[in-house]
């Protein structure tokens, strides 16, 4: 069972969870709040104390200024707050897609707090040879949203990921959007994909502290835009990318398998 709690820090107020016991662990998305990894979460808690959040901006962490763009420097501040609330000097961190950026920014901004980071198909567009072009798409995206609203902005967006939405069970936009998920839509598209898709991550930096830095990558990414960008990053560091069972969202649909891949990890 977790427990809720709220932080207010400068600009905005913070929904987390806890739940579980052992050494502290940080499980992170964005856009993806806590809520959407409560299986993951749950699956981990048994051996970890494990810190789910709502990004600003997202669901319950709301903002004093809603115009307010979400970076990853933000973002990881953020979660050195949440460390600080809780008492804590160090965490390990695991972050997915706008998280895994999330938690680059950390281990730059903030080295000695992390132990180690997974960093799960980071959408860093910026380390591609084709960046260029990635770059307007994620503008045209933006635009799109701007033009013609939530489901075809979402379209758009899947099908620059790689997702083939012909394809059975291919992953699409929110269904019957409540208004929530069409304020956190909002939000993403106007106040956090552009500030994301650019990070560009410093090799030197995240090499040089204590942090250990470990990219993941789905088994079944290879269609996907953050297949080749975990791959770059991973080429980056100098390290070997570990894979995860499913593809970006992994462990959503395995989480008691790929939280036995984290645990490996951490242990090595």
């Amino acid at each position: 069972m977790a427990t809720t709690h709220t932080l207010d820090v400068p600009g905005a107020h913070l929904h987390y969870e806890v739940r579980g016991t052992g050494p502290l662990l940080f499980v992170i998305g964005s856009p993806m709040d806590a809520a959407a990894f409560t299986p993951f979460a749950d699956a981990l808690a048994g051996d970890h104390t494990v810190v789910t959040l709502d990004p600003r901006g997202i669901s319950g962490s709301t903002l004093d200024d809603p115009e307010q763009d979400s970076t990853p420097e933000l973002r990881a501040d953020d979660v050195a707050a949440i460390m600080d609330a809780l008492g804590a000097e160090t965490a390990d961190v695991f972050g997915s897609s706008g998280g895994a950026v999330t938690g680059l920014a950390l281990v730059q901004r903030h080295p000695r707090r992390v132990r180690t980071l997974i960093a799960h198909e980071p959408p860093v567009l910026e380390l591609l040879p084709d960046a260029a072009e990635r770059r307007a798409g994620v503008e045209d995206i933006i635009a799109t949203y701007q033009r013609e609203g939530v489901g075809a902005a979402w379209v758009k967006f899947m099908i620059s990921a790689g997702y083939d939405l012909e394809a059975e069970g291919a992953p699409d936009g929110p269904q019957e959007p409540t208004p929530q998920d069409l304020a956190n839509s909002a939000h993403f598209f106007l106040h956090e994909l552009r500030g994301t898709t650019r990070y560009v991550p410093d090799a030197a930096a995240l090499t040089a502290g204590p942090a250990r830095v470990v990219v993941g990558i789905g088994v079944e990414s290879g269609h996907l835009v953050t297949y080749r960008t975990s791959v770059a990053l991973a080429e980056l560091l100098g390290t070997p990318a570990v894979e995860f069972p499913g593809e970006h969202g992994g462990f959503l649909e395995r989480p008691v398998e790929c939280a036995d891949v984290l645990r490996k990890v951490l242990a090595g």
